[in-house]
């Protein structure tokens, strides 16, 4: 084939035998192929990933390259650049919130395992990723958000727009945090009935100015109760994400959980299992693997539900050193961690884009008086 005669429809033709490796179609149709150009023999073509964390950017790219120079001419030069565009499940007339992609709950059954820590991390990751993302602590009770990132005597500013106050969150390395934790003293306990806790989370949401966000997480306390209900009649959530530790009464509590969004009229998609504490790792034993908490309970309830396990984090000083200190421990690149909580950054935006891609939107949660 003359290189003088290459032209783009050849170029796209060749993609639609590229498929997106987690939705299963292929690259033109799904509309990720953003533009091609030619010089002769050297091509390039930008294709936008649904994720700037997509782990599998170089298949994509061997899978391009080796169809173009198959379909089209086999001496040709092919440079695949990438771009992200992160997708939403969201309704795109949606009035609470409109300029947020993906709403995230995380969630867990019971206390103790870590749920702030992995909402924490998870959150921090998405951002050096290269997405916008905001934390509401939902935890009224027990809130943790202002610990961990080292901002416990920061308060929220307030502005008016259009004659109404609202806050302005907390701003962390990028990262827009919310939570009672900065409107009460820290040796103040919390002594609210269930409306007041409610009505404090509404207000999270609707006198608060979040701009455009990627990823607004919602850190939820333990259980199944106002909290979870009320976030799920305030708006559309895009998934939940669901932590347990390995041992049998973590998992039994978690099982409700997951109960909980399956319910016909609430149908919020769980996006996979995060096992936490799922090995103990001494440093001077890098090699050895201490099961303090059960083996493998976290992969048994991923499959026992068909879940994806998103991630499983063991048990390292530094977790609680850094959450401690205000500094997220998947800061510290060279932690023995590090890699457990890139995964978990890579396989739930990866979780999000197929849910977006596969499912329908979210509804919010009407209950009839």
């Amino acid at each position: 084939m003359s290189e003088t005669k290459i032209i783009k429809s050849q170029i796209l033709e060749a993609l639609k035998y590229v498929d997106d490796p987690d939705i299963k179609k292929d690259l033109v149709s799904l509309g990720m192929v953003k533009e091609v150009w030619i010089d002769g023999l050297n091509m390039k073509v930008e294709v936008e990933l649904t994720t700037p964390a997509c782990p599998l950017k170089d298949k994509i790219a061997g899978d391009c390259v080796n169809a173009i120079k198959q379909f089209v001419n086999k001496e040709a030069e092919v440079e695949i650049v990438f771009s992200s565009n992160i997708t939403t499940g969201r309704k795109s007339d949606e009035q609470l919130l409109p300029n947020v992609k993906n709403i995230i709950a995380v969630a867990s059954g019971k206390g103790g395992v870590g749920k702030s820590t992995i909402a924490t991390n998870l959150a921090v990751g998405l951002s050096k990723a290269g997405s916008k993302v905001g934390i509401i602590d939902a935890d009224i009770y027990g809130p943790s958000i202002p610990t961990m990132f080292g901002v416990e005597k920061e308060t929220p500013n307030i502005k008016e727009v259009d004659g109404k106050q609202v806050m302005l969150p907390v701003e962390k390395d990028g990262i827009k945090l919310l939570s009672i934790g900065f409107l009460v003293d820290d040796k103040q306990a919390v002594v609210w009935r269930g409306p007041m806790v409610s009505s404090a989370l509404r207000q999270f949401v609707t006198d608060c100015e979040w701009g455009e966000l990627d990823y607004l997480i919602f850190d939820l306390p333990p259980g199944t109760g106002d909290v979870h209900l009320t976030l799920v009649q305030t708006m559309p959530v895009t998934a939940a994400i669901v932590v347990t530790t390995p041992q049998k009464v973590a998992i039994a509590d978690v099982k409700k959980a997951i109960a909980m969004f399956d319910l016909p009229q609430i149908n919020i998609p769980v996006l996979g299992i995060v096992e936490n504490m799922a090995w103990f790792t001494p440093e001077e034993l890098p090699e050895n693997k201490y099961y303090i908490f059960g083996e493998g309970g976290g992969r048994l309830l991923a499959d026992e539900y068909n879940l994806p396990l998103l991630g499983q984090i063991p048990i390292v000083q530094g977790v609680r050193e850094g959450g401690d200190a205000g500094n997220p421990i998947i800061n510290n690149e060279s932690s023995a961690v590090h890699e457990y909580f890139s995964k978990l950054v890579e396989t739930t935006s990866r979780q999000v884009a197929i849910r977006n891609a596969t499912k329908s939107p979210t509804k919010k949660l009407e209950i009839n008086q």
